[in-house]
């Protein structure tokens, strides 16, 4: 089970989760880990254009854990910049992971992330564009035992959270000097994803936190994280000298 916290409250977001083993968090397009690349002390991803992604958290410890969670700087669950322990915070039982498709809009359902320019992206729309291109998740453990609390319902908690347009009718950038030439995330379809909120104590110290930059891959380049021509060496990584052989039965 999902959860997530705010300034001492919790929301559990009822989603497919299980136990997974791998990293804390893990980018995935098409249901595939996207490729990490370590440059220069920073991990980077390659963003597929207008392509749907899905975040991955996990939880490697025994104990539960509330992480926050944002994408270009903004809280997943209700778009606010914030440091981590002010956010509001996705929680996960021992040993458990989760896959979140998309911005939280309501208690019951979320808008799906998707890569594209930062025209077009979820921070230009609500005028927010200082922190594109990067996912971090921060990781805080539970202090006292477990006491669940039901609360009131986390629309009326994200009641002044900004409302984007439809995704086919995105307007022109809110600030200045933005390209499309730069990957950023936008606001997607609307799909399932049931949430609530939970009481919970958490340690204040954080025991992990984890950043991840995307960029198309025309950026990935010029930063020298990727080769001016990967495609040669890609089809070079996929020779081999017999084709597969199955013999026929006589």
């Amino acid at each position: 089970m999902l959860n997530w916290m705010k300034a001492g409250v919790l929301v559990i977001a009822v989603a497919a989760a299980g136990p997974l083993w791998g990293s804390d968090l893990e980018i995935l397009i098409d249901g595939a880990r996207a490729p990490e690349y370590v440059h220069r002390g920073t991990t980077y991803i390659e963003a597929v254009r207008e392509r749907d992604f899905t975040i991955r958290l996990t939880n490697p410890t025994p104990y539960r854990v509330a992480v926050a969670l944002s994408v270009d700087g903004l809280n997943t669950l209700d778009a606010k910049h914030t440091d981590p322990w002010n956010a509001a915070k996705w929680v996960l039982g021992p040993y458990e992971s989760t896959e979140i498709a998309g911005w939280q809009v309501s208690d019951q359902a979320a808008r799906r992330f998707f890569f594209t320019g930062e025209r077009q992206s979820y921070g230009a729309q609500i005028g927010k564009t200082q922190n594109l291109g990067i996912i971090e998740a921060v990781f805080f453990r539970e202090r006292q035992p477990y006491r669940e609390r039901e609360l009131s319902s986390i629309e009326q908690r994200r009641r002044d959270a900004p409302a984007p347009p439809p995704r086919s009718q995105a307007p022109a950038a809110a600030e200045g000097g933005l390209s499309d030439e730069y990957a950023a995330t936008g606001m997607g379809q609307s799909t399932e994803h049931s949430v609530e909120e939970v009481n919970i104590d958490l340690d204040r110290h954080p025991i992990n936190s984890i950043a991840i930059r995307y960029e198309f891959r025309p950026q990935l380049v010029k930063l020298g994280v990727l080769s001016a021509s990967p495609s040669r060496l890609e089809r070079r990584e996929r020779s081999h000298g017999f084709e597969r052989y199955c013999p026929q039965p006589e």
